[in-house]
């Protein structure tokens, strides 16, 4: 199959360079980064091997591109607004859009852009960042899990996950909405909190009081799902993913990056979207909408200096 990577950042960097790795064709989107990678290749620092790769098919605008069978949008959730343009030329009746994105609804949004398009989910659960132009340093973890959003050949999401299996990345099927209410689990609490609390994973966890809170806004985010009929998102699943985070190198998510370097954030679709879907059906998550308030009220305070 032929790959397209749009966000060619900290996660489409290293799952592209993993797939470039066990010999598939895979062609990549920059932007800032663009003419340091076409010179100098990528460079991926992992807890699992360093490696580079000195040359790969690295693009400026997706109209020099090929066809895909098969696009990974990597895209910070902000830039939503563009996806309508940098995807229509990669993209023909059964190419398959594979969305490694944060939050609820990212799926329904482009859907309404592109009718026919064939789309899956992708629940990366990564620690990793771009620390300089064209260098990923992974830190930990890496797997993903896949769920079918509207493609109507099964056989494509499961050479999709054959194909990252083969290239080192442990990737699973899983039900579409399990797995992005089962993200939200961990991204609801840990991104916004790492903002409001200037605070790495280990350190949230390390505070009895701030540990407790997390625990109580992952319950609000099951809360939410089963209300949505959402199966095995429950409690047991809460301490899984906090002995996972215990576990996992200090971390800073994706969120706390963005606010310090006075970007814009995710705020949309990792709160205000699934706060709005919990409220339609009756239930409320008053702590992670406090959170969002918050996170809101800094971002306008920041951009308003820029």
């Amino acid at each position: 199959m032929i790959y397209g990577v749009i966000g060619s950042g900290a996660v489409g960097a290293y799952y592209g360079s993993k797939l470039v790795k066990a010999g598939n064709d895979v062609h990549f989107l920059f932007h800032n980064d663009y003419q340091y990678v076409k010179e100098n290749g990528l460079t991926i620092k992992s807890c699992d091997g360093d490696f580079s790769l000195p040359k790969i098919n690295a693009y400026y605008k997706t109209s020099d591109m090929p066809i895909c069978d098969v696009v990974i949008v990597a895209l910070k959730t902000v830039n939503q607004d563009v996806l309508r343009n940098i995807l229509s030329p990669l993209v023909v009746n059964g190419t398959l859009v594979l969305l490694i994105q944060n939050g609820i609804g990212v799926e329904e949004d482009l859907q309404k852009i592109f009718p026919n398009l064939e789309i899956a989910a992708g629940l990366a659960f990564i620690c990793s960042a771009k620390i300089n132009p064209g260098i990923v340093n992974h830190q930990c973890y890496g797997s993903i899990n896949i769920g079918n959003f509207s493609c109507k050949d099964e056989s494509k999401v499961d050479n999709l996950i054959s194909d990252f299996n083969a290239a080192g990345i442990s990737a699973a099927k899983v039900e579409y909405y399990e797995a992005r209410w089962k993200k939200a689990v961990w991204n609801m609490p840990f991104n916004g909190m790492s903002v409001a609390l200037n605070a790495n994973t280990h350190q949230l966890l390390s505070h009895s009081a701030t540990e407790n809170l997390i625990r109580l806004q992952m319950l609000e985010v099951v809360g939410a799902a089963q209300k949505l009929g959402v199966k095995n998102v429950d409690e047991l699943f809460v301490e899984k993913m906090l002995q996972m985070t215990r576990e996992m190198t200090p971390y800073f998510p994706s969120m706390k990056l963005d606010f310090d370097f006075k970007r814009k954030m995710e705020i949309y679709y990792i709160y205000t979207r699934p706060i709005e879907i919990a409220r339609k059906v009756g239930f409320e998550m008053p702590r992670l909408q406090m959170l969002e308030s918050i996170l809101k009220f800094q971002q306008a305070k920041y951009l308003s200096n820029n």
